[in-house]
C-alpha cells in the first residue's frame, strides 16, 4: 500500500473514535479519496445543535498539499461562500502542512464556526452585517441553521417562505441579475417583512447586495 493510501485509511479510523468533538467521515462510494466530513455546530454560537457536512477531496500529493474542503450544508458566515460552500480558511491554503490531518482540519473547520474572521471573507456580504449588525448577523445565522433551508428541504416551502419572505419581494431583485440565494440573505437581515419594508428603501438592499 502506498504511504498516501496507509495515512488517510488511518486517518478515516481515527475520525470513527468518539470523543467531544463529534466529527465523523464517511466514505463516498468505499473511495478513501472522496470523503464527507459530519460535525455538530459548537455550543454558545448561532450555529449550536446545527449539524454540519463537508465535501473532502484527497489531492494526489496529500499530505504535501491540503485537503479541498468545501460545505455541503448551507451556512451564513463570514468565512464561507453561502453560494459554493467554498471556505476562506488560511490552513486549507498557504498555512497547510503536512503535519495536518482530516479530524484536526475538521476541527479547525468547527472552531471557525465559533471565530468568525471578517477581515478575510469569503462572503463579503455576510462579513459586512456581521461587523454592522451583529444581532442580525446572529439572528439569520441562527435561522440558517434551524430554520430556512433546513424547513424548505424537508417540506413543500420555498427558501423565500422558509425564511419568512414573500416570494414577490424576492422575485423583485432577481428580476435585477442578483441571485436568489444571496436576496434572501440580505432580506433576511434586513428584516424585509410586513410594515418593516416601507422603512427599507430598493436602493439598501441593492447596495447590500452589491456590497
Amino acid at each position: 500500500m502506498d504511504p498516501r493510501s496507509k495515512r488517510i485509511l488511518k486517518e478515516i479510523k481515527d475520525c470513527q473514535v468518539k470523543d467531544n468533538s463529534g466529527i465523523t467521515v464517511e466514505m463516498v462510494d468505499d473511495n478513501p479519496y472522496h470523503l464527507v466530513g459530519y460535525f455538530k455546530g459548537p455550543d454558545d454560537t448561532p450555529y449550536e445543535d446545527g449539524d454540519f457536512h463537508v465535501d473532502i477531496q484527497v489531492p494526489d500529493s496529500y499530505p504535501f498539499q491540503p485537503l479541498k474542503m468545501k460545505f455541503i450544508t448551507r451556512v451564513y458566515h463570514p468565512n464561507i461562500s453561502s453560494q459554493t460552500g467554498l471556505i476562506c480558511l488560511d490552513i486549507l491554503g498557504k498555512e497547510w502542512s503536512p503535519v495536518l490531518t482530516l479530524k484536526s482540519t475538521l476541527i479547525s473547520l468547527q472552531s471557525l464556526l465559533c471565530s468568525p474572521a471578517p477581515d478575510d471573507p469569503q462572503d463579503a456580504v455576510v462579513a459586512k452585517i456581521y461587523t454592522t449588525d451583529r444581532e442580525k448577523f446572529n439572528k439569520t445565522a441562527r435561522m440558517w441553521t434551524k430554520g430556512i433551508y433546513k424547513e424548505a428541504e424537508g417540506s413543500n416551502l420555498s427558501p423565500a417562505a422558509a425564511a419568512g419572505l414573500a416570494q414577490n419581494d424576492v422575485n423583485k431583485f432577481t428580476s435585477m441579475g442578483f441571485l436568489e440565494n444571496s436576496v434572501i440573505e440580505v432580506l433576511s437581515a434586513l428584516d424585509y417583512r410586513g410594515n418593516n419594508i416601507q422603512n427599507i428603501s430598493d436602493d439598501i438592499v441593492v447596495e447590500q447586495l452589491l456590497s
